[in-house]
């Protein structure tokens, strides 16, 4: 039996009303190539849980949800915390690759110098670090996304999803997510880089102890890191492109998404014909 959501608009709360919680927001209403739209309520994103408020929560309670996909590894978890508790919540963790993973790769972004972020970001380097594990992403977790598609289609829904900003990993998988219900991809793109928004941005640690901690020329090196960059994503359509031929081989072959299966997916989250 299919799960119902509830039919309403989608959800987009100022920024009083979430204020430890960034870049949430509820995907629904993006349409479909068949004129279909995603249900509202039924699926949303955001950015860690580990400083929501009580208020926060209440909030987040209320949305009725099934499951939250935390996409934060070890490392993460350590440095931001655990997700708030919600009552009735099923967590299920599932670590993805961060795009600038690497214990002493943070340990430079939030202490090096000038010189070090220089030799580190600059000269476009830090874009095509993203663009590059953007890719990775679609090649070797297939397993994960794979995972996440089949639990929505079976019992999942309402679900959200998360990583520390929301935008990467969290953003990658929504992409995948809406590439299977069969959502238009300039509607999937501009979901992606509304991430961008100065009010959603991850907040930036750098020690205060940090020479140079910062300055505009540190914060513009590190901006790539921080950024929905609609290429970002794109590298990650044009390697499934490459690599499996069409987005429809790449959800049979890579992820292993059923015809029937990928039906009830989007029976759960979409909207009525």
């Amino acid at each position: 039996m299919t799960q119902q959501s509830p039919q309403v608009q989608p959800l987009e709360p100022g920024e009083s009303e979430l204020t430890g919680v960034r870049n949430f927001r509820d995907v629904g209403g993006l349409p479909t190539t068949d004129g279909r739209t995603v249900r509202p309520g039924a699926l949303f994103r955001s950015g860690h849980l580990a400083d929501a408020t009580a208020s926060d929560a209440a909030f987040l309670s209320g949305l009725g949800l099934h499951t939250i996909f935390d996409f934060r590894n070890a490392a993460d978890a350590k440095l931001e915390g655990p997700d708030v508790e919600l009552p009735g919540v099923r967590n299920v963790n599932i670590p993805l690759s961060d795009p600038a993973e690497g214990k002493e790769f943070w340990g430079m972004v939030r202490e090096g110098d000038l010189d070090t972020l220089r030799g580190l970001l600059g000269d476009g380097r830090a874009a095509d670090r993203m663009t590059g594990s953007y890719r990775r992403m679609i090649v070797e977790r297939t397993v994960e996304h794979g995972r996440v598609l089949h639990s929505l289609a079976e019992e999942s829904v309402p679900a959200l999803m998360h990583c520390a900003a929301g935008k990467d990993r969290a953003g990658l998988s929504i992409a995948i997510t809406l590439l299977a219900l069969g959502v238009e991809r300039e509607a999937i793109e501009a979901d992606y880089v509304k991430s961008d928004a100065p009010h959603r941005r991850y907040r930036v640690r750098r020690s205060s102890t940090a020479k140079d901690a910062m300055a505009p020329e540190v914060v513009e090196l590190l901006s790539p890191l921080f950024e929905a960059r609609v290429e970002y994503l794109r590298a990650a359509f044009e390697t499934i492109e490459a690599t499996w031929g069409s987005a429809d081989a790449y959800l049979t072959d890579g992820l292993k998404l059923a015809p029937a299966t990928r039906e009830r997916l989007r029976e759960r989250l979409l909207a009525g014909e």
